[in-house]
This record gives structure tokens, sequence and C-alpha cells, in this order.
């Protein structure tokens, strides 16, 4: 487990590295979309990651390692807005995302940790293209319970479901990384 968390660590600090440069270059323009349009975005990442493992080629230069970390943000900034949602101003400045940011990855690592003691670390032996279909489940569901108006019977809700995808994304940038070495 110590190793998955320092490997853990790492990917998460190289996905703050980017989200922190793409505050200092768009600010906080990603607050004006809604859960759903973030939910919409994740799902673009999740489908175009499919695609490219189905057809075993890609067109456009972004990596599916990048994609990946598209997932991470951007799973970031959907739980950000269910805690902090915009009222009449859109924007935070810097300090106040990444502060935020911090939050929200240490949430999630934390359920990381639950759950990997629960489950063992039964992730590294899945396949990368089951992780990638598990978070488009995840992305599913959460679809769903936002055309539900957040209603759910007997399911976690969509914060859980945004977390799990988060902690997949990681998994599967860690197993990314351990391929290339």
């Amino acid at each position: 487990m110590d190793e998955t968390l320092r490997r853990y660590d790492e990917e998460i600090a190289t996905c703050k590295d980017l989200f922190v440069q793409k505050t200092a270059d768009y600010g906080t323009s990603w607050r004006i979309l809604r859960p759903a349009s973030l939910t919409d975005q994740l799902f673009i990442k999740a489908k175009r990651i499919r695609n490219i493992q189905e057809l075993g080629e890609q067109k456009i230069g972004d990596s599916v390692r990048q994609e990946f970390q598209g997932i991470v943000n951007y799973s970031v900034m959907a739980l950000i807005q269910l805690s902090e949602p915009p009222k009449d101003r859109f924007d935070l400045t810097p300090g106040t995302a990444c502060s935020l940011y911090d939050e929200q990855t240490l949430e999630a690592r934390r359920l990381m940790v639950d759950k990997n003691h629960d489950y063992g670390e039964v992730w590294r032996d899945m396949r990368l293209s089951s992780l990638v279909d598990i978070i488009l489940t995840k992305i599913f569901r959460i679809k769903q319970i936002e055309d539900n108006s957040g209603k759910t019977l007997a399911s976690e809700g969509v914060a859980a479901n945004y977390q799990d995808i988060l902690n997949y994304a990681v998994f599967s940038l860690v197993k990314l990384s351990e391929s290339e070495n």
C-alpha cells in the first residue's frame, strides 16, 4: 500500500500542476459549467480513451495519459462545483481554487485508502480497458441521477461517483506509468 500511496500522490501532483497551469492561463472559467456539463466533459474524455483502445489508433495529439489527467481534473472541478456552488460570482482566486483542489483530492485519497483496505489492491490486476469501462459506467450513473434531479432510492450520490471516477483515473495513470517502465 505504501507504493500505491506514493504513486497516487505523484499522479495527483502531476494533475494538480496541470490544473495550476491552466488556471494561470484561463482563470477559473470552468466555474460557469454546471455539474451536468462537467459530467459531459468526463464522458467525452472517457469515450475518447475507449475509442482509441478499440480502434488501436488516434488522429489527434492528446495522449491517453493526458485524457486520464483531464478526467482527474474535471472530476475535481465537479466536486468543487458541488461543494462550493457559484452564487453571484463565478471566479475564484488561484489560491482558493488550489486549496479546494487539495481538499477534494485529499477526500478522494481517503476514500481510496478505505476501499483498498476492504478490496485489497484488486485494481492492479484489472485491465486498463476495464478501468475505462468502470469510469464510463460511473458517468452514466451520474447522468441518470442528474436526469432524476439528484434523487436516488438506494444509490450513493453524485459526489461519491465523481470520487470513484477520480480514483479510477489515478489508478489508470499509475498503471500507464508502470507499463512504461
